[in-house]
């Protein structure tokens, strides 16, 4: 039987590379589906990706032309890309850990330059496949690897945070609202400049089993407790306490 998506992806890969019910595949699928939606051929764009779960996102997957790059260098990579083929259109998909880390410089000046390329970063909370050491995104209080007792640090807001540096586009989704998360995806391939797009994804190995959420349908039903559409807030109400805001920002709009 042909599946939707065969003609994207690669038949010599056999086997998916992600944990049983982590959200990166789901991803995966919202992705290419947001490329088609959005009228473009992947192979005629360029994937780039670091080290650590979602980097396998693209590679070895997609059929499309990849870079497997260093841990936190995914976005060193692609500007290089762009730099030498400025008609390029070039995709990073890479993991909370990798961008915004080890790569955190990356990622705060290829928004300030404005630089032409659509950003996904695949947010687990966590260190995933290094063995679940905090990472800057994971929540305070939350049990880790390296963080036993809880994590003393307060975590990033990745969107506030780009969207500070000056990028043109800046969304959060989630995988379990998979619409609303394909539709940013496909906006920000379209804007021009710079876009990033949070796309928020369970973790059950590393960062499920530790919170207590023993089961993939636990840590789904979790993370859709925990998401609410901007619309779904009561003027500048407050978020509830570990609630994420799901929505879109553009540049004008900061």
């Amino acid at each position: 039987m042909t599946r939707a998506l065969d003609q994207y992806l690669r038949t010599e890969v056999k086997a998916t590379p992600f944990c049983p019910g982590c959200g990166h595949g789901v991803l995966l699928g919202l992705i290419l589906r947001a490329i088609e939606g959005a009228g473009l051929d992947p192979r005629q764009m360029l994937f780039v990706s670091g080290i650590g779960c979602a980097a396998w996102i693209p590679s070895p997957n997609f059929r499309a032309d990849t870079l497997h790059t260093l841990h936190g260098r995914a976005l060193a990579f692609a500007t290089g890309a762009k730099a030498a083929n400025p008609g390029l259109k070039v995709m990073v998909v890479s993991g909370d850990g990798d961008l915004s880390s080890i790569g955190g410089n990356h990622l705060i000046h290829a928004a300030r330059r404005g630089l032409e390329m659509t950003v996904v970063c695949a947010n687990n909370q966590i260190y995933g496949m290094t063995g679940g050491q905090a990472a800057p995104t994971t929540p305070l209080g939350a049990a880790t690897a390296t963080t036993p007792a809880g994590n003393p640090f307060r975590p990033f807001d990745l969107c506030r945070l780009v969207r500070a540096a000056g990028a043109a586009y800046v969304a959060r989704g989630a995988v379990t609202r998979p619409y609303e998360l394909m539709d940013y995806i496909a906006q920000g391939l379209q804007r021009p400049g710079f876009s990033f797009i949070e796309a928020l994804s369970p973790c059950p190995t590393q960062a499920g089993r530790r919170q207590g959420l023993d089961s993939p349908a636990a840590l789904y039903d979790d993370l859709s407790r925990r998401c609410l559409a901007r619309r779904e807030l009561a003027g500048d109400a407050e978020l509830p306490p570990g609630a994420w805001e799901l929505g879109s920002w553009c540049g004008d709009d900061n």
